[in-house]
């Protein structure tokens, strides 16, 4: 590879170490001086003049779901153009890794907003391996673009070890020789380099198809002796325990809390979804902040939360949001496939009734706020409704604003198209849920929920919150800080060799413009993906932000723009091993 030269650029290297202007010489894929002093150019060395400009170790993104789409777009250029120079893989108990490709797919799309169709054909055209080794001999055949970790999913492997209908059988325990094999599978996990196991415990997450379709997915049908019994390995081997808690239920949450105690045995590092200001309850997130702490100070744990820096917002095509899933009436509508008979639905009487009943029932479980006050319509194909509310419409038409909902859905199906601010809508709040020490800065879910969410810019969002304070003379937090949060924190907890600008090591560095850490962040895109028939995903392009990307020393962004290599070219990134307990 050729020699490159970074000068002049104010330095970052992912620890809470002061920052310094200075320079940085690539060779090889690895930093190999960094210089407080001007270094000499050598012949024939690119040389970037970086001046006013930070250099950052790359990204990392802990929470992803683009198992699927890795294997036709291995460059994952929408989180490699913001920064990401390393993701993981295997989130939330799905994981492609291990079983049968129609059943993978039936776990897979519902629950992550993806056309089951596209998940499918994939899993059934690239599917050549079915074991943890297997799959990280197949990743690393790819022409990656980002590096990439994983975990083990508890939903794959139950599913493949007890038969797809066992393990969504409501009272169908694993036998002992059951669990035996899943544990073999987890235990081969780990010895390839997973970082630990993924679990969900949420109901409202819905299997896709024909067979099972609308039953919650496989882990959500084990009982916690079943989870316990993984955890003894995953504790053993000082491994991590990922999930996903049903927020039907307080108690779920404890036990999660109580797996990761520290008591009189060893702490079972334990990271769960998610710390956010919600709108529907504004003290919740003190209260969980609390609950952290209490946690990994008395109980002496090792726990975080996932927390994303900047507003939880969605879109939504007429009923098709993972939000609708969190009550009965409108998972069944959500149940139904076809689009006209959805439409018929929504015009029953009975069903009518049945929603707004549930929809207004404050005592039913909820993480969405339910206010149509809160909505904002952005696409119909009457265009007098772009702009307007839910609840404004409802005004203009004389009806309750679930009635108006209900009729938009009629009329117009998946073609009306609305926006909401779901959590993280209020600045100090969001910069003490930052700063807390019992969070990760994660939980993008980018590569999922392709219609309604676009967080893959995360870090630059967190820069920005940051940065915004300074400005404003009001700081919370150190830039350096902030740096080490999105870089060198993550890399530490998760055991993966990423996050530092360090001498002799691999060199994963992002070029940022500070000047363009602005509201351009938070303007969206629709952008059609080409390997999905041109399906359009909501995301955000903010190309002047960030000057380039190195991945393995290889630039794979050059102003803002991925390069033509990436995602073509060997050289990029590779697959990770968990380093914990090694």
């Amino acid at each position: 590879m050729a020699e490159t030269l970074i000068k002049q650029a104010r330095i970052f290297d992912g620890s809470t170490n002061p920052s310094f202007v200075g320079d940085v010489r690539i060779k090889d894929g690895i930093v190999e001086t960094i210089s407080k002093t001007e270094l000499s150019p050598k012949q024939g060395e690119t040389v970037i003049n970086a001046e006013g400009q930070w250099l950052t170790p790359g990204f990392i993104d802990f929470h992803t779901h683009y198992d699927a789409e890795i294997e036709v777009a291995p460059d994952l250029s929408e989180s490699v153009r913001h920064g990401i120079t390393t993701i993981s893989l295997g989130s939330c108990s799905l994981s492609l890794a291990l079983g049968d490709p129609t059943d993978l797919a039936d776990m897979f799309s519902r629950v992550e907003a993806i056309p089951r169709k596209n998940v499918l054909s994939i899993l059934e055209s690239k599917k050549n391996w079915n074991s943890a080794f297997e799959y990280k001999k197949h990743l690393n055949s790819l022409p990656l673009g980002p590096n990439v970790t994983s975990f083990a999913g508890h939903s794959a492997i139950r599913a493949h070890v007890m038969g797809l209908e066992r393990s969504l059988t409501k009272g169908e325990k694993p036998t002992k020789q059951e669990l035996d094999k899943m544990n073999q599978h987890l235990e081969e996990a780990l010895d390839a380099g997973f970082m630990g196991l993924s679990i969900n415990t949420l109901v409202w997450d819905k299997m896709d198809g024909s067979r099972f379709r609308s039953r919650p997915l496989p882990s959500t049908f084990a009982n916690w002796s079943e989870y316990e019994y993984l955890n003894k390995t995953l504790r053993k081997r000082g491994k991590i325990f990922q999930g996903v808690p049903n927020v039907s239920t307080k108690i779920n949450v404890l036990m999660f809390l109580k797996e990761a105690f520290g008591i009189f045995r060893k702490p079972l590092k334990t990271t769960i979804i998610s710390l956010m200001d919600v709108k529907f309850d504004p003290g919740l997130y003190k209260l969980l902040g609390v609950i952290g702490r209490i946690t990994n100070k008395v109980f002496r744990s090792d726990f975080r939360f996932q927390a994303l820096p900047e507003p939880f917002d969605l879109y939504a095509d007429g009923m098709d949001v993972v939000v609708f899933e969190e009550f009965a009436a409108g998972a069944k509508a959500n149940h139904i496939e076809d689009e006209l008979e959805r439409k018929q639905l929504m015009k029953d009487p009975k069903y009518r009734s049945w929603f707004k009943r549930q929809w207004t029932n404050w005592f039913l479980p909820r993480v969405f706020h339910r206010n149509f006050r809160e909505t904002k319509i952005v696409d119909a194909p009457d265009k007098s409704l772009i702009g307007k509310s839910i609840d404004d419409v409802a005004k203009e038409r004389g009806v309750h604003s679930v009635t108006a909902f209900l009729d938009l859905v009629a009329e117009h199906g998946n073609n009306v198209r609305w926006y909401t601010v779901m959590a993280n809508h209020r600045k100090e709040p969001l910069q003490k849920i930052v700063s807390y020490p019992d969070i990760l800065i994660g939980f993008s879910d980018a590569g999922a929920h392709l219609r309604g969410m676009a967080h893959y810019n995360f870090p630059l969002r967190m820069l920005k919150l940051v940065r915004d304070a300074e400005l404003e003379n009001k700081p919370f937090m150190t830039m350096e800080k902030a740096v080490h949060r999105l870089t060198g924190e993550i890399g530490d907890w998760f055991g993966i060799d990423a996050g530092y600008i360090k001498e002799g090591k691999r060199a994963d560095l992002v070029l940022i413009d500070p000047n363009k850490l602005d509201d351009s962040l938070a303007k969206d895109v629709e952008a059609p993906m080409p390997f999905m028939e041109n399906f359009n995903r909501w995301v955000r392009r903010n190309d002047d932000t960030i000057k380039k990307v190195f991945i393995n020393g290889k630039v794979a962004v050059d102003d803002g723009k991925p390069v033509n290599g990436l995602g073509k070219e060997s050289g990029y990134g590779r697959f990770l091993e968990s380093q914990i307990g090694v």
